[in-house]
């Protein structure tokens, strides 16, 4: 028995197919430029052996010509031709049961149906329905979202310091203002020239004191 599967998208179904049970999401979704996998998964009955062959087919929107673009038996064979040459890449391990690939550098041109069918002789049942892929730009909103997200890495912390610097700048310009106001305030300076002018005057008049007590001495010996 087979179980075959794509996983990744939207949309499942459950299926019974000529007693072959599988899973396999009806549609997976991808963007332009970023890589796309396309999961299939199987289980089978019979020992996995060099005989063992998957096989990818894509099928373009209301079309039914198909064309191979991945063949795997012991080594992977991805398309060297049309327009998914050298696009595909093997990311499956057949020895755990995936089947998988991964289509490189998508494009909108690659909307179509993926179908992947393995091979385990005797075992020979595969999976008959598909995977449809959709890919699409990527939107406005998350550009949006790209935007927002640096506003608030950027500019937000950067307008905060702004309005602080803005603040300290008001009180500064308040307190300069109040201080020109005060006509009865003295600088720093001021005070310390009139604090030596003190000093200078009170030496002064200690000296004439000091000379008066020697006369008033000296008239009195005579």
């Amino acid at each position: 028995m087979l179980q075959s599967g794509a996983a990744g998208g939207r949309g499942c179904a459950l299926c019974t197919l000529l007693g072959v049970l599988f899973f396999q999401d009806a549609h997976v979704r991808g963007y332009v430029g970023e890589n796309i996998k396309l999961k299939c998964t199987f289980k089978s009955t019979s020992s996995i052996t060099d005989k063992l062959t998957i096989d990818w087919t894509y099928r373009p929107p209301s079309s039914s010509r198909t064309e191979s673009i991945f063949h795997y038996q012991s080594f992977q064979y991805p398309t060297t031709v049309g327009t998914f040459r050298n696009r595909i890449s093997w990311v499956g391990d057949v020895y755990n049961g995936d089947a998988s690939i991964s289509i490189i550098n998508p494009t909108i041109k690659d909307n179509g149906t993926f179908s992947c069918a393995v091979k385990n002789p005797p075992d020979v049942y595969h999976n008959i329905p598909g995977t449809e892929l959709t890919v699409t730009e990527r939107g406005f909103g998350m550009m949006l979202s790209s935007v927002a997200l640096l506003s608030i890495l950027v500019f937000i912390p950067s307008a905060v310091v702004g309005v602080l610097l803005l603040v300290r700048m008001g009180r500064k310009s308040a307190g300069l203002k109040k201080r020109s106001k005060s006509g009865s305030k003295k600088s720093s300076i001021e005070v310390s020239a009139d604090t030596d002018q003190e000093k200078d005057d009170c030496m002064a008049k200690l000296c004439v004191r000091c000379a008066e007590c020697l006369d008033s001495d000296y008239e009195e010996t005579y």
